[in-house]
């Protein structure tokens, strides 16, 4: 009996432990394989939720050769009576996306915009992260800013560019509860960064089409400067430049993986 004892008690072969060991290897390789398989395939999962977002829309289809020009304006006024006039000389009517703060510090220049007949739309009332507000807060910025604008223009906003051209399905979700539009833009005019009235120039006349939505700033350093150069290519090469509210499709639509507007009859 006490032989027997030990021999149960005894240390257990080597080559038991190799095979133990081994198996927990082959454990943690097929482990390391699945982490590789899903890294590998988790951009396909992430692209097809994200074919499924909310978007806004960037440009509209259309085929006959209209776009719309938008410029805007949450800092700095020195520079908007001068594109008012620029566009004024070429008969051209667009759209300003106004923050609220701003049009409380320059109501004049507001209203200035709305009597040369450019549309004033809301661009938020204190340029914060929509991201990162909950829904309530934003519908209570865009309130408030569609309240200013109301009052010194007597025209309630219809459409939104949220600020930072920042958004997610909460905040689009929260925007369309309003009955509002939130547009976006498919060529950047890039002239907030300070670039010369020839590389905005380029940008815009580079990558602009039927349906385009156009990014300006009315504080841009060289976009007086750029504007008559831009308008007068566009006229040449046949563009009728409306407010964005003009560019819209009417009656039912869809909006694609780009965010361009297209007829529902045609999507």
């Amino acid at each position: 009996m006490p032989d027997k004892k030990r021999k149960r008690n005894a240390p257990r072969p080597v080559h038991f432990l190799l095979i133990r060991r081994r198996y927990v290897a082959l454990f943690a390789a097929a482990l390391c394989c699945l982490a590789v398989f899903g890294a590998v395939n988790a951009p396909a999962v992430v692209g097809a939720s994200a074919a499924a977002r909310q978007l806004p829309i960037y440009c509209v289809e259309r085929t006959d050769r209209r776009c719309s020009i938008s410029f805007d304006a949450a800092w700095g006024a020195d520079n908007t009576q001068r594109i008012l006039d620029v566009l004024d000389e070429y008969g051209v009517k667009g759209t300003f996306f106004v923050v609220g703060n701003w049009a409380d510090q320059y109501p004049d220049t507001a209203k200035a915009i709305v009597a040369a007949g450019h549309e004033l739309e809301n661009h938020s009332n204190a340029h914060d992260h929509f991201n990162a507000l909950s829904a309530e807060a934003i519908l209570a910025d865009v309130q408030a800013c569609n309240d200013k604008i109301t009052a010194l223009t007597g025209e309630t906003p219809t459409l939104i560019r949220c600020p930072f051209g920042e958004y997610d399905d909460h905040v689009i979700s929260a925007i369309r509860s309003m009955g509002m539009e939130p547009i976006q833009w498919d060529v950047d005019s890039l002239d907030w960064k300070g670039i010369s009235a020839a590389e905005i120039t380029k940008r815009v006349t580079g990558k602009v089409k039927s349906g385009s939505i156009v990014l300006f700033h009315n504080a841009g350093e060289h976009t007086p400067e750029a504007l008559p150069e831009i308008l007068q290519y566009l006229a040449d090469e046949g563009y009728e430049l409306v407010p964005v509210s003009e560019l819209l499709l009417p009656g039912a639509y869809t909006i694609d993986h780009t965010g361009r507007q297209i007829p529902k009859a045609a999507s």
